[in-house]
């Protein structure tokens, strides 16, 4: 009997990665006598605890956390069945929070850092922090908040810097971190290498999707930087080394959050789809599998950078197993597809076979990736006769 595993990513803004498993699955059985294993994954923003649960199991903690713009939001994380903890960054930071009220300035991450004390002091000895889909450019300063890290303006008084008033800062105070954050093995889900601050930096890069004018992300630029020079000359991040905090790959991450979770809580950042494949033992379960089908929304050049497709392709290559992705889209511009292929995908299959925009994909995308995998399941049972 075969066995295939099935480890896709959301297809974004369509279909969640339980619901891209659910029909995949369905579709291979339809036509082939194999045992499937369903491992449903996330990269790190939104979704990223359900994937989570739905491939290992645990339960969802809900609690009331501080939104984006300083509302209060239902908020939550996840424990797994082996007691780690899993924070998703946009549960309580995320853009579609602050819906049509875009004030780049005003947001903060302080709710974010509610989730990751909470989950501390229930006793998760190990955190996984997942990174994207932010509404904030504060380098994470306030988490550092929320888990007990003061910060001083010129005067001496205490405040809660926000992401248009980094500037402010002039002495920083960890001394009061949580105990349990401090105790705790913090992993960050990180699949971008952007630095902290410059044109390449948070402010530059995300700033203009979260709703910030050329004047705004000038301003948020320069209070990265210069949150980030007092940080390091305050605290001195051990994992920095020799490295300038902003330079480290991924600092600028969620608003410069992947800076603050190394600078403020002594996390490590990880490509997220290896923090995944690791969590739900994807090594042992790909072993002796016959085949892989993995899939995401987009293909395109930053899929290249370790997202899900490339990651998984890349772990399954040293056991020699054939690895076919099925993404909603290519992009136009991503030629050619054949560097895919080098990181060891050996077919790739869109199911926009009309070329169609994403406007009049989306309602039909179940249906269209229904058809997609019917067609492979049936070329893969015509083999078996």
């Amino acid at each position: 009997m075969r066995k295939i595993v099935v480890v896709p990513d959301s297809f974004k803004g369509t279909l969640s990665s339980a619901q891209v498993c659910d029909i995949m699955v369905r579709a291979l059985m339809r036509h082939l006598d194999a045992e499937v294993v369903a491992l449903p994954v996330a990269d790190g923003g939104e979704g990223t605890v359900d994937a989570f649960l739905a491939a290992v199991g645990g339960r969802k903690v809900i609690l009331p956390v501080m939104g984006p713009l300083g509302e209060t939001v239902e908020g939550f994380y996840g424990v797994l069945n082996d007691g780690t903890a899993v924070v998703e960054m946009a549960a309580a930071a995320g853009l579609p929070l602050v819906k049509a009220e875009l004030r780049p300035e005003c947001t903060t991450t302080y709710g974010v850092g509610e989730l990751i004390v909470a989950a501390a002091r229930n006793g998760a000895e190990k955190i996984i922090v997942g990174l994207g889909g932010s509404a904030t450019t504060d380098m994470g300063v306030g988490a550092a908040v929320a888990a007990g890290v003061r910060f001083l303006d010129d005067k001496g008084n205490e405040f809660l810097p926000l992401s248009g008033t980094l500037d402010k800062i002039a002495n920083v105070d960890a001394s009061g971190l949580d105990p349990a954050v401090r105790d705790a093995d913090i992993q960050v889900m990180c699949d971008i290498d952007n630095p902290l601050y410059g044109p390449r930096g948070a402010a530059y890069v995300f700033g203009p999707q979260k709703g910030a004018s050329p004047d705004v992300v000038e301003k948020l630029d320069r209070g990265l930087r210069h949150a980030s020079m007092i940080v390091e000359r305050e605290l001195t991040p051990p994992q920095t080394h020799s490295v300038h905090l902003a330079d480290i790959a991924g600092a600028g991450a969620a608003g410069g959050m992947g800076a603050g979770m190394v600078a403020f809580f002594d996390a490590t950042l990880y490509r997220g789809i290896d923090i995944v494949l690791d969590t739900v033992r994807f090594d042992q379960i790909v072993r002796g599998a016959d085949l892989v089908i993995t899939g995401e929304g987009r293909l395109d050049a930053s899929s290249l950078a370790g997202k899900v497709v490339v990651g998984v392709a890349r772990r399954a290559r040293p056991f020699s197993v054939p690895v076919i992705a099925i993404v909603g889209d290519i992009a136009p511009d991503f030629e050619p597809v054949d560097s895919v292929y080098d990181e060891g995908v050996t077919a790739v299959f869109s199911t926009n076979m009309r070329s169609l925009p994403f406007s009049e994909v989306k309602s039909r995308a179940a249906q269209d990736l229904d058809f997609t995998m019917d067609n492979i399941a049936r070329t893969l049972s015509s083999t078996d006769k």
